[in-house]
């Protein structure tokens, strides 16, 4: 009986984290193993409860080790590989700026097709100084009442417009906008400059289809490439574990939060909204990426009622 229970435990445990790393070393076309891969920082989880199980077990019984011990040593090359992926997050330089280099604050807010409590947004932006903030899923009604809360003394100027369901991304902010340009996207994104900065505020598709996913972060990137862009701001509908974040990163385009050594900040799904009411916040899928002429001088996330995501705020300037 007792055996039959152990076995039972890891496999409770092994095959979600198996399923974990296979959804993370295949990078798959097809849409449910990438909803897979953007859990794939739970594996460690999974991985380090397997070793205690298998430790208890091998304590508890001396015969019959080596399964446990052929287990044991998968578990801790599972544990292993997802370590080495996730380190990043949590390692590594972070550049200084300049010295004299201006402090920029931007934050980032999925409003839930405008569900996202108005005076709890105006809060967090007024309380912390924001200067640029990228909205998705803006409806008018919720804008107007923003507005009316004094958003719009906040941050006057503004890129892109409200529309119905998940469309509407906008870029707001407390100097003039210019330049506006609209990316090729199944859901609004737009770039602009800010100053000196150019900024894309962008919103690309969730996986649920998959093709269209992977063309709208294409053309995220395209346009972030071609435009040298500073800024990429959004909710990405992508975890730093995905090919579409990898293939920013490798074009030079960095999470605040990863520069800033300070891990992992999951932002979705929040407040027992949407989809999956009942899971805390386990999915990092709003970011602000910074292009290597930036630093990043922290991250923190806001909880905003009514929304399914958390609010994200990032510090950044100029390099030194």
């Amino acid at each position: 009986m007792w055996r039959a229970v152990f076995w039972l435990g890891a496999a409770v445990l092994a095959v979600p984290a198996l399923t974990l790393t296979l959804a993370r070393a295949v990078d798959s076309d097809t849409g449910t193993m990438i909803r897979i891969e953007a859990f794939t920082p739970l594996a460690l989880a999974l991985y380090a409860g397997l070793l205690v199980l298998l430790a208890v077990g091998a304590a508890r019984r001396r015969e019959g080790r080596t399964p446990r011990v052929v287990a044991a040593l998968l578990a801790l090359t599972g544990l292993a590989v997802h370590t080495w992926w996730f380190a990043p997050q949590v390692t590594g330089d972070n550049p200084e700026p300049a010295q004299d280099a201006e402090r920029i604050t931007v934050m980032n807010a999925n409003l839930y097709r405008g569900r996202a409590d108005a005076q709890e947004l105006v809060d967090a932006v007024r309380d912390n100084h924001v200067d640029i903030l990228v909205l998705e899923e803006t409806t008018l009604p919720l804008l107007e009442e923003l507005d009316g809360l004094g958003l719009a003394d906040l941050l006057p100027d503004r890129v892109g417009q409200p529309e119905h369901y998940a469309a509407g991304t906008m870029i707001l902010a407390n100097q003039p906008l210019t330049d506006p340009v609209v990316l090729r996207t199944t859901f609004q994104s737009w770039e602009a400059r800010f100053g000196t900065l150019t900024v894309l505020g962008v919103h690309p598709v969730a996986p649920v289809d998959a093709a269209g996913w992977r063309a709208d972060h294409a053309a995220i990137l395209e346009q972030a490439e071609a435009d040298h862009a500073d800024l990429i701001v959004g909710d990405l509908n992508a975890t730093p574990d995905q090919e579409p974040m990898r293939r920013l990163e490798d074009a030079g385009f960095r999470d605040a939060a990863e520069l800033a050594n300070e891990g992992w900040q999951p932002t979705w799904p929040a407040n027992h909204a949407g989809v999956f009411p009942l899971l805390p916040a386990v999915v990092r899928i709003d970011h602000v990426l910074l292009n290597d002429t930036m630093a990043s001088l922290g991250t923190h996330t806001v909880d905003i009622r009514g929304t399914d995501h958390l609010a994200l705020v990032a510090t950044v300037a100029r390099r030194g």
